[in-house]
């Protein structure tokens, strides 16, 4: 029998290792992490992991002891707060061992394989998704290229850098050394090349708020930063301080060189928002940039395109203020009556209130006109409008406006903005403005008030109070279209549209028993429709009548109705 020496022993006990190593990253990853488990990283771990060790050391262009440590941040990534204590629980060994791997921790950190949270002097780390994805797909994670990017892709680097700077993975320093790096990595770029001039300027903290605010406009198409946007860009509150006493009292060095400027919406300085000046933005963004990337954001539209086609009954003088409304918003005539407006000093703007009872179309008109007019609709949920934070909601009145400029800047047809239910912010002003509560409303209202005065769009407002409406709004709607409950002739076509299979008869029978709104009648074809479907047979006309009596509250006992019942 021939005999081995130690040599050939070990090339041998090599072959055998290798043809038992696994194929992939993550079935080494696996094996490392099962020896590595209680092993206090002792040298009979490495032995035993070694092959394992280097096929991901190799494969990812890592140290061993790197290889070693990216397997046990797998192993935790479930966890977006891992501790260096857990690592050393997992390995049964002292702090101190894994303390002393730190170098190697960092350098996974720079390579962005994982990331680093340092808050409140603890540093916590996690594993981005992506690398967690590429070791499935047993491919090494590469970061994002930063080279010969257009403005679009730059700006969702930076949208990542604040984002990381908000979660502290990234410190004040950092942020602006990833940023140099960007500018470096994308001379050619006009955004670039200009924010290397204010880099010159500038201090580095106001060159980082000056960056803060390109990436409020562009990422977040928000004009209008308020101190609390900024808290999370400074490491130390005690310069945050003095930042904001200097641009309170106007000795910034962004607002003394008109780079900046205090945002006066509501027709007075206000000296806790702020924007870019037009000069800045002229100097920083080739308008055609900006312009398409507010139109590509179509995110808060309803576009016209995907609004269905519902008809709609209306008495006779509703129905021609609505084709009067309709008519004016045409595209062609829209912008002749708007020139002529400009022509001769008048607003160019038109608001419109539809007013009335629940159910009688209001909503579904806009939706309509906009259909037929081909303009997408921006809806205000006017309840996100408000909030318990002092301040917090005159902010959110004022991007809502913000926001609709730039979406008639880059539409070449202008978008309806609707507030919907608007009840809550054009009824009457409070009288006692002690509260903060009040002092908050009438400030909302006078921003819309403000802005209504200067709109070159299309404002479209929804009520169902009108006697609560304050006064000062009356004069900027245009068009007041008030929408009663249908006539008899509108219900019977509303009931006919809606039930087909009725015959003239139970439609005036309806039309005529039951003083509902369109909202209503459609209340009755669902029921309708379900009861269809549960028995598999239409509903008469008694089950129907049946229907409707139910849509009232019992009225007997004096509750308010769903609807107008005739006495």
């Amino acid at each position: 029998m021939k005999q081995l020496n130690i040599s050939q022993k070990n090339e041998e006990t090599s072959k055998q290792q290798k043809a038992k190593t696994p194929k992939t990253l993550l079935q080494n990853i696996v094996k490392i992490i099962e020896l590595a488990e209680d092993s206090k990283l002792s040298d009979e771990f490495y032995q035993k992991a070694k092959p394992n060790i280097n096929f991901v050391a190799k494969n990812m262009n890592l140290t061993p002891n790197q290889a070693v440590i990216f397997a046990l941040f797998i192993e935790k990534s479930d966890d977006n707060r891992i501790c260096i204590s857990d690592l050393s629980k997992f390995l049964g060994c002292k702090n101190i061992k894994t303390i002393c791997m730190m170098t190697d921790i960092d350098e996974l950190e720079k390579r962005r394989i994982v990331r680093c949270c340092r808050s409140n002097d603890r540093l916590t780390y996690r594993v981005p998704l992506d690398v967690i994805n590429a070791v499935k797909q047993n491919t090494v994670y590469l970061p994002k290229k930063t080279q010969n990017l257009n403005t679009y892709e730059l700006f969702n680097h930076i949208e990542r850098l604040f984002d990381e700077k908000t979660e502290k993975e990234l410190t004040q320093s950092s942020l602006l050394e990833e940023f140099n790096s960007l500018m470096d990595d994308n001379p050619t770029l006009v955004f670039c090349k200009q924010m290397k001039d204010y880099k010159v300027i500038c201090s580095k903290r106001d060159f980082l708020l000056l960056l803060f605010f390109c990436h409020s406009l562009i990422n977040k198409d928000d004009d209008n930063v308020a101190f609390y946007d900024m808290d999370e860009i400074y490491d130390s509150n005690s310069l945050f301080r003095r930042v904001k006493s200097e641009l309170r009292n106007g000795e910034h060095y962004l607002l003394e060189d008109n780079i900046i400027e205090y945002n006066n919406d509501s027709g007075f300085e206000d000296k806790d928002h702020f924007k870019l000046t037009a000069k800045t933005k002229e100097k920083l963004f080739e308008e055609i940039e900006v312009k398409a990337h507010l139109a590509k954001n179509k995110k808060d539209l309803i576009l016209h395109k995907d609004i269905t086609v519902k008809q709609l009954y209306y008495n006779e003088r509703e129905k021609k203020q609505i084709e009067q409304l309709s008519s004016l918003l045409q595209p062609e005539n829209f912008v002749a009556v708007q020139e002529n407006l400009h022509k001769n000093g008048m607003r160019k703007g038109f608001a419109a209130i539809f007013y009335g009872a629940p159910g009688t179309g209001k909503t579904e008109s806009v939706y309509q006109i906009a259909r037929t007019t081909g303009r997408d609709i921006m809806a205000v949920d006017i309840s996100q409008t408000k909030s318990c934070w002092f301040g917090e909601s005159e902010k959110r009145i004022k991007e809502v406006f913000e926001k609709y400029r730039a979406m008639v800047k880059s539409n070449d047809i202008a978008p309806i903005l609707l507030f919907n239910e608007a009840d809550g912010v054009i009824g009457k002003r409070k009288e006692n403005t002690s509260g903060s509560v009040a002092q908050t409303e009438n400030a909302i209202q006078n921003i819309i008030l403000q802005e209504m005065e200067n709109l070159e769009g299309i404002l479209i407002a929804t009520t169902n109070l009108t006697q609560n409406l304050d006064k000062a709004f009356e004069r900027r709607f245009l068009f007041k279209i008030e929408f009663d409950t249908p006539s008899l002739e509108s219900k019977k076509m509303i009931w006919r549209t809606m039930l087909p299979d009725l015959s003239d008869t139970d439609a005036v029978q309806l039309a005529d028993s039951y003083d509902f709104s369109g909202g209503q009648i459609e209340n009755i074809t669902r029921k309708y429709t379900v009861d269809t479907i549960l028995n598999g047979t239409k509903p008469s006309i008694e089950t129907i009548n049946d229907f409707c009596k139910t849509e009232f509250f019992n009225k007997d006992t004096g509750i308010k109705k769903i609807g107008f019942n005739r006495n």
